[in-house]
């Protein structure tokens, strides 16, 4: 198990396991998406034909890399994140700068969250672990002030769980195509749904559930919005398929797309999903968003 930590860029730091609506591909899945009696949204993706599922055991190798915005400055940066092999779990968080305004580090926030979530992980007993009670128990823990986003990925009896609240979030690539990606929960234009402690509208029970039917060969990217307001998902594909066929292993496809995001982020030309949202909103912007960059990088393979 490894919980992410920072460090700066030219460092990095690499870990190794042992908008608005979903992407499909035509004809790979289904939608059945349902609404819980406590207002949170389950997404079910169905099995494609000829998937894994129930088939034989599938696990979850992952690997990571960070690059933190303030490299020098705040080698810490607001993100973190943990890869837990015992429990075949990954997650992410980014803490909300805007606190910083108010003289909070959010990174302080968002890590204290990843610690309290791996913990509690940790001490479940079996497998069968409930995201959202998990999320909740971790959230309760933390006291820190600040505020956070939350993506928790599961590989579960051979489906992906995952719970999420924020644009932080995640995606499924299959035979080299993206077929899922999870929606951005926000209020509006770069104000993400977000926990914070003991604030009623900023819970988990806000959260998105998501089941999702996998099968072995198909890569989970997640990621805080450092990648996606700077990647198009069609370009994180495109990395990650380069990767996957000149047979690299999680960390370094990690790498990889977090390089990309990075040049792209200081790039003042670039045309990008943040300056897309930014231009739809009424705020014409164009070039990368400086944000700190986490990816997650999980190949679902036969045990």
């Amino acid at each position: 198990m490894f919980v992410g930590v920072a460090r700066n860029y030219k460092e990095g730091m690499r870990f190794v396991d042992g908008f608005e609506s979903p992407t499909l591909s035509s004809g790979t899945a289904l939608l059945d998406i349902r609404e819980a009696a406590d207002n949170r949204l389950t997404v079910e993706v169905l099995p494609s034909q000829g998937a894994s599922h129930g088939k034989g055991k599938l696990i979850m190798v992952s690997g990571s890399f960070y690059i933190a915005k303030g490299k020098h400055s705040k080698p810490q940066g607001e993100d973190a994140h943990f890869i837990c092999v015992e429990k075949q779990t990954i997650a992410v968080a980014d803490g909300v700068g805007g606190c910083s305004r108010k003289g909070i580090d959010a990174g302080i926030y968002a890590r204290q969250l990843m610690e309290n979530a791996v913990k509690i992980l940790l001490n479940e007993p079996g497998d069968n672990v409930d995201l959202c009670t998990l999320l909740y128990e971790a959230y309760l823990k933390t006291r820190a002030q600040g505020s956070s986003t939350a993506c928790i990925i599961a590989l579960l009896d051979n489906s992906l769980r995952a719970v999420n609240v924020g644009d932080s979030g995640f995606m499924l690539i299959r035979k080299g195509e993206v077929i899922y990606q999870s929606p951005i929960q926000q209020h509006s234009f770069n104000y993400p749904y977000q926990l914070e402690c003991d604030e009623v509208d900023s819970s988990p029970s806000y959260a998105e559930e998501f089941v999702i039917a996998v099968e072995s060969g198909d890569v989970v990217i997640a990621g805080t919005d450092g990648l996606f307001d700077n990647l198009f998902a069609t370009q994180i594909e495109e990395v990650a398929r380069a990767g996957i066929q000149q047979g690299l292993d999680p960390q370094d496809v990690a790498w990889t797309i977090a390089q990309h995001a990075y040049h792209i982020s200081i790039d003042n030309n670039a045309f990008t999903p943040f300056a897309q949202a930014s231009t739809k909103a009424g705020r014409i912007r164009q070039g990368g968003k400086s944000d700190d960059i986490t990816v997650i990088v999980s190949y679902i393979i036969d045990a």
